[in-house]
This record gives C-alpha cells, sequence and structure tokens, in this order.
C-alpha cells in the first residue's frame, strides 16, 4: 500500500513539475509565425481537395509535417473586408469595415487592434510584405507593422527576437484572368483545358475550361514562389521554429465566386505545418499529426486568437473567434465545430446585402435585396472574357436553368445541402422535410445579426457620417433600432397577407431607416403590391434622395413608371458620393433588368473633392466607381 502511495506521489509531482516546465516554455520561448497569402484562392484549385486541382509540390510539402483543413472559410468573399476580419478577429459589419474597398477607413474600437499590434506588445517583430488592404485607420503614431514593403521580411528582426511575418502573393488575384478571348487560341496552358470538368453553374465552353486551366497554371507559379520563400526560411534556421499557414484571402476566382457568398467564394485551402520545436504547444492528441485532415470548421475570426494562444499571449475578450491550435484544443474538439458566417454588402460599385450562416452540411443564405441579380454589372468583374460570355450566353438564351440562375432574381432565404449540393443548386427552403432546419437556421442567424449588433442595416452612406468615428459606441446605441429593422427586413420571409399590414405600418412611420427596409419589402412584392403605387409616389418627395431612389426602384419594376429622368435629378440632390452610388447603384439594376438608361453627369463638388481631399479611397470613388456606373448607364454608351 506504502508502495502505491509512494508511486502516486512521485507521478503528481512528476506531472507537476512537467508542467512547470511546460509553462516556463510558453512563458519565455515563443515560436514564429508566417502567414503566406494567396489572393483570390478557392479550396477548388488545390490538388489536396480537389482531384482536377493544381499540383503544387511545396504547400503539399507543408503539409506532410502538419494539417489540412478541409473547411476553411474567409467570412468575406473579397480581399479587403476578409482581412479587415482576419487581422481584428471581429466580424466586420460589426464594426463597420464590410464594404469593399472602403470609402473612408473605420476606426477601431478602443480594445480592438490587430493582431500584428497584439504581438508587437508581447515581443515579436512583425513585418508584411506588402499587402494591407485593410478598411481600419492605421494611425502614423502608431503602425500596425514594425516594417511594411515590398522588401519587408524577419531578417530586420532583433537577435533570437520572434516574428510574425504576412506573405501576400498576387499571383493568382483576379487580374490574371483578364485576358482577352483570343488567348484560348494564341497561348495554350500547361493544363489542358479539354480535361476539366466545370462546376455546372458554368457553360461547358472552351472559354470557361481555358480560364480554368490557365488559373491552375498561375497556382505552380505560386508554388514555386512559395517554395523559394519557404528555403530561404531553412537556410535562416527557423523552419523548426515557426508555425507556417497557408491560405487563400477567401475563395475565387472563376465568374460568380469571388465576391458572392456561395461555397466557391468563401471555403479557402488552408495548411498549417507545425514546426518539431514547438509540437509540444499543441494538445496531446494533436501533437504527433502529421499530413492530417482535419474536418473542423475554422473562420478568418479563429486566426487572431490562435496566434495569441500558441504565444501565450492574454486572450483578446473583443475577439468574435475561437483559437484552432493550443495546448487545449483537443483534435476531438477540432473536428465538432461546424459553424461559418459570412457577410457579403458593397464590392466595388455593386451594392447587396447577404448573410450566411452554416451549421454542418447545412448552408443557410438570407438575400436581403433578393430582386437583385448576382449578375448586377460590376466593371472589374466583367473584365474577365468568360464573364462575358456568360452574360452573352444568358441574353442569347442558351442557357438552362442552373446556369440562368445567376442573372435572375434570388431568393429571399435559401437552404442548401453543401455534401450533395456543392455548388448551391437546388434550394432546399421550401422543401417540407426541411423546415425546422430552415426555421432554426433562420433564428440562430436573426439572433447572431441582432446581438452583434449588425451595422448594415443602415447605408453605407449614413454609417460614414455617424458611425465610423466609433463603430461599437454606434452599435450600442442603435442596437434596438436595428433589430427593429431585421424584423421590417424580414418581412420578406412571410406571406403577402401577411406582410403588407406591417410594411405599410413602417412606411407610414417617421423612421427613414424604416421606411427605406419597408420599401425594399415592396420592391421584393412588387407584382402584388400595385394598390401601393400611390402611396408610395408620395416618397418621390422625401427629403432623403436614398428614400426617394427606393421608391422609383419599387415604381418601375411594379409599374411601367420611366425613371430615366427622375434618378439623375434625385443624384442632383445627394449630399455625399455615397448616396450619388447607391442610388446608381438602383439605376444599375433598372437597367439590368429593364433596360432604361440614365444621363448622369459627375458634379462638380464631386471634381473639387477630389482635387482638394488627399483621401486615396475618395478619390476611388469619385473616379473608378461613379464613372464606371456613369459609363455603363448612358444612352449612347449603354451595354
Amino acid at each position: 500500500m506504502r508502495f502505491v502511495v509512494l508511486f502516486l506521489y512521485l507521478v503528481l509531482l512528476g506531472g507537476l513539475f512537467e508542467g512547470q516546465l511546460y509553462a516556463a516554455n510558453l512563458s519565455n520561448d515563443k515560436p514564429n509565425f508566417l502567414w503566406i497569402v494567396s489572393e483570390d484562392n478557392s479550396y477548388f484549385f488545390s490538388r489536396l481537395y480537389n482531384k482536377q486541382g493544381a499540383e503544387m509540390p511545396n504547400v503539399e510539402a507543408l503539409a506532410k509535417d502538419g494539417l489540412i483543413f478541409n473547411n476553411a472559410f474567409s467570412n468575406a468573399p473579397v480581399c479587403s473586408t476578409a482581412r479587415s476580419t482576419l487581422a481584428t478577429g471581429v466580424y466586420a459589419s460589426k464594426i463597420a469595415l464590410n464594404y469593399h474597398r472602403r470609402y473612408t477607413e473605420s476606426e477601431l474600437p478602443e480594445g480592438v487592434r490587430p493582431i500584428a499590434q497584439l504581438l508587437k506588445a508581447e515581443g515579436y517583430y512583425t513585418s508584411n510584405n506588402v499587402k494591407n488592404d485593410f478598411n481600419f485607420v492605421e494611425h502614423k503614431n502608431d503602425p500596425v507593422w514594425d516594417a511594411s514593403s515590398n522588401t519587408a521580411s524577419w531578417k530586420a528582426r532583433a537577435n533570437k527576437q520572434p516574428f510574425f511575418h504576412m506573405q501576400t502573393y498576387t499571383t493568382t488575384h483576379e487580374y490574371n484572368l483578364h485576358f482577352p478571348a483570343t488567348d484560348v487560341t494564341r497561348k495554350p496552358t500547361k493544363h489542358k483545358p479539354d480535361a476539366i470538368k466545370l462546376p455546372p453553374i458554368y457553360p461547358d465552353t472552351a472559354l470557361f475550361r481555358y480560364t480554368f486551366a490557365r488559373y491552375l497554371d498561375q497556382h505552380q507559379v505560386l508554388d514555386k514562389k512559395i517554395g523559394k520563400l519557404i528555403k530561404q526560411l531553412k537556410a535562416d534556421g527557423e523552419l523548426e521554429n515557426t508555425f507556417i499557414f497557408y491560405f487563400g484571402d477567401h475563395g475565387g476566382v472563376l465568374p460568380g465566386t469571388k465576391g458572392y457568398v456561395n461555397d466557391l467564394g468563401l471555403h479557402i485551402p488552408l495548411v498549417v505545418r507545425v514546426p518539431e520545436n514547438y509540437r509540444h504547444l499543441l494538445h496531446p492528441s494533436m501533437q504527433k499529426l502529421k499530413n492530417t485532415k482535419i474536418d473542423g470548421f475554422i473562420n478568418f475570426v479563429d486566426f487572431a486568437p490562435t496566434l495569441l494562444k500558441l504565444a501565450n499571449a492574454k486572450a483578446n475578450p473583443y475577439h468574435d473567434g475561437k483559437a484552432f491550435l493550443g495546448f487545449d484544443v483537443s483534435l476531438q474538439q477540432l473536428n465538432q465545430r461546424d459553424d461559418s458566417f459570412a457577410y457579403a454588402d458593397r464590392f466595388d460599385e455593386k451594392i447587396d446585402m447577404v448573410r450566411t450562416l452554416r451549421k454542418g452540411n447545412l448552408k443557410y443564405v438570407r438575400n436581403y435585396m433578393p430582386y437583385i441579380p448576382n449578375a448586377l454589372f460590376n466593371q472589374y468583374r466583367y473584365r474577365q472574357a468568360a464573364y462575358q460570355q456568360w452574360k452573352d450566353l444568358f441574353q442569347q438564351q442558351k442557357l438552362n436553368a442552373v446556369q440562368s440562375a445567376f442573372f435572375k432574381a434570388k431568393p429571399a432565404e435559401a437552404l442548401y445541402d453543401i455534401s450533395v449540393d456543392p455548388f448551391e443548386t437546388h434550394n432546399l427552403a421550401q422543401d417540407p422535410n426541411y423546415k425546422s432546419q430552415l426555421i432554426a437556421l433562420r433564428k440562430r442567424l436573426n439572433n447572431q445579426l441582432k446581438s452583434m449588433p449588425d451595422l448594415a442595416f443602415f447605408p453605407e452612406s449614413h454609417l460614414a457620417q455617424y458611425a465610423f468615428k466609433s463603430p461599437h459606441k454606434f452599435g450600442e446605441q442603435n442596437i434596438s433600432e436595428i433589430a427593429q429593422l431585421i424584423d421590417i427586413a424580414n418581412l420578406q420571409l412571410l406571406g403577402w397577407s401577411q406582410a403588407k399590414p406591417q410594411l405599410i405600418k413602417a412606411l407610414n412611420s417617421n423612421a427613414q431607416w424604416q421606411q427605406y427596409w419597408a420599401l425594399i419589402g415592396f420592391t421584393y412584392f412588387a407584382q402584388q403590391a400595385g394598390d401601393q403605387v400611390d402611396q408610395i409616389s408620395n416618397l418621390l418627395a422625401h427629403p432623403n434622395p436614398v428614400i426617394a431612389a427606393r421608391a422609383v426602384e419599387f415604381l418601375t419594376l411594379a409599374t411601367d413608371y420611366n425613371p430615366s429622368i427622375v434618378i439623375p435629378q434625385l443624384i442632383e440632390r445627394t449630399n455625399d458620393t455615397l448616396s450619388a452610388l447607391e442610388i446608381m447603384n438602383i439605376a444599375t439594376v433598372l437597367y439590368d433588368l429593364e433596360g432604361y438608361t440614365f444621363d448622369i453627369t459627375t458634379k462638380p463638388a464631386w471634381r473639387e473633392a477630389t482635387k482638394s481631399d488627399t483621401n486615396q479611397h475618395l478619390q476611388r470613388v469619385t473616379h473608378y466607381w461613379t464613372s464606371s456606373r456613369i459609363k455603363y448607364l448612358k444612352p449612347s454608351l449603354g451595354n
């Protein structure tokens, strides 16, 4: 008996001693972190996930010493707002960082700091080569990075100082597919286009297959660059001291993916190489894993908490995510994670509003402006020849129902089983067998949006004026109103007879944003709401030209109303570019759906703002977004 007691005592003492050593290692010996980011890159293009994906031997070598995450997601399908989430660990629409590209940066709430700054406080040297593309203010006296340039690297750190380096490659960026259709015959690809099997959402054309093959070629160019970077890390003696994360900054890049919250737009490749010298930082069930596929869901909001945990830093209470690697994250716990939340709002000049919530294989999609087709014109998107061909084939009525869906109105809500429908072609929202799951996911999404709260239920022009300087405070002050606006927006989910009296009540209120969402609701029910024409016509004189423009949108889609004269007049009434841009977006809806053109001229005030304002993003708004819309909508230049 004494022997047993003595044995147990020694085991306990040994465990405590080992724990003390472990704690000492955590506090005094920190690993390096290397983020290798490929732009516009869906999981679908890598052989690790898809048999017809590109062979990427250097990325695959990282996987052999680490983990392959089968279900990793960006929280937004475009770079700036995705990177804002990645950097802060906070959902972008909660702190007004959810618009791409931003009209102007938003101030980060007190306590919310980019992961690079949090690691600097822990003694890390932080470097970035070279893309930032965040939507928040980077103060000169409080920089995010120690070094950020096209020459920045970990080499400038102090002796034995741990580092966090972010390396972004543009090799797979969308612009690499801005080639003329004649390249199909002039510039052969390494990957054979004829061997490509396209997703069913696309027409099976030589141009689409060539575009896919050319993008696979770009992945192999990317892989060689990654190989050189890893070789340098190894030469510096830091390979086994560094957690290497390879991932896409969001999905893409074929038509209908980048900028859209379907799986191809959100689902990214993620490989994490675990260094031999720091495997002890992981849970015992994870320490020996190599070339192992993980099924648990990982989101961009989880990256910042993960680095803090691995660095033995204090958790940030503002983070919406949770660490997916660390001493207390077991393999079983990791594989039980099955949630993902995403958002899409304004991307460049194209304005829409979509939220998604995924639970396991079921994905719930809420389209808040469902009458706006996904294909609404966006100048940068349509630089791809495949995009142009897709639209031409639709107009020629040469597409099947699945391929045509991109150009038609969306359902207000959708439900997809990704396990059998990865390209989201079969909406289960009306299937009685899925009614309970639909209601549960709908309720869960509404609760999340209200509790955040999601600031995007106010138009961006309003947020720019009242929220960007203090988004967290604005959210706290307006949480009740946001919840009310969400309820009005959700009247779309009711039948017309149930929705009508509540929409009328909101329309008759003196609250302009209730009227705003009521008008969007009436537009959704346009074919049934003809008896509301007179009442809504009264709003053409609304003091807020954006509200008046929403009335024009309804009248045009519900009746034979001609908006061509009124829309330019409403733009003349605007006092800010964002309001003008939203009205132009409405004009684009009416052009794409009904064929109306609009003779809009640039306001002199915009030219003066461009001359006097040093904010490059305001200049982008004035020169790029509005000018592309004006050109597209003019009678003589309409496409």
